[in-house]
Parts: structure tokens; C-alpha cells; sequence
């Protein structure tokens, strides 16, 4: 089975939690081109490596960033958000 935790429930049985996307820093839609806001928008890095990533704890509520190593498939650390870009 695998096993995911959250920073608040702690570890937990995947199917609890929903993954939500790559967490990536958004650009101040007023200042850059609209070649670097549809880049943000359409285009993603899909080479294996490091990613962080939103993830849902869908019991409680709870949403997440985990850092996941997604060529091995291992989650190296996970956090609440803090709102810095992190």
C-alpha cells in the first residue's frame, strides 16, 4: 500500500488524498508578455526529476505541497503552503 502524510493528519493511506498539479510560482499576469503568461498557462515541464506538487487530504480539507521525486516515485518531504513562494 502506499502511503502519503500530511503535514497535519500525518501518514496516511494514498487513496485519501487527491494530487492536484504542479505547484508553480505565477507571474504577475500585468507584467509580463502574453508569450510568458500563455507559457505559464499551456506549457509544463514533464521531464522526470524533482517536482513540487499540490496534494489534497480529502477527509479533512487539508491542501499541500509535496516534494516528490517523480522518476523514482518518492516523496522526499511534504509542508503546508505559506504563501511565499517557496
Amino acid at each position: 500500500m502506499k502511503l502519503l502524510t500530511c503535514p497535519i493528519n500525518g501518514t496516511r493511506p494514498l487513496q485519501e488524498f487527491t494530487w492536484g498539479g504542479e505547484y508553480r510560482v505565477m507571474p504577475d499576469p500585468d507584467q509580463v508578455s502574453d508569450e510568458e503568461w500563455a507559457d505559464y498557462v499551456f506549457n509544463r515541464n514533464g521531464a522526470p526529476g524533482i517536482k513540487k506538487e499540490w496534494w489534497h487530504h480529502t477527509a479533512s480539507g487539508i491542501w499541500f505541497i509535496a516534494e516528490r521525486d517523480t522518476e523514482r516515485d518518492v516523496v522526499l518531504r511534504t509542508y503546508l503552503y505559506s504563501g511565499k513562494d517557496e
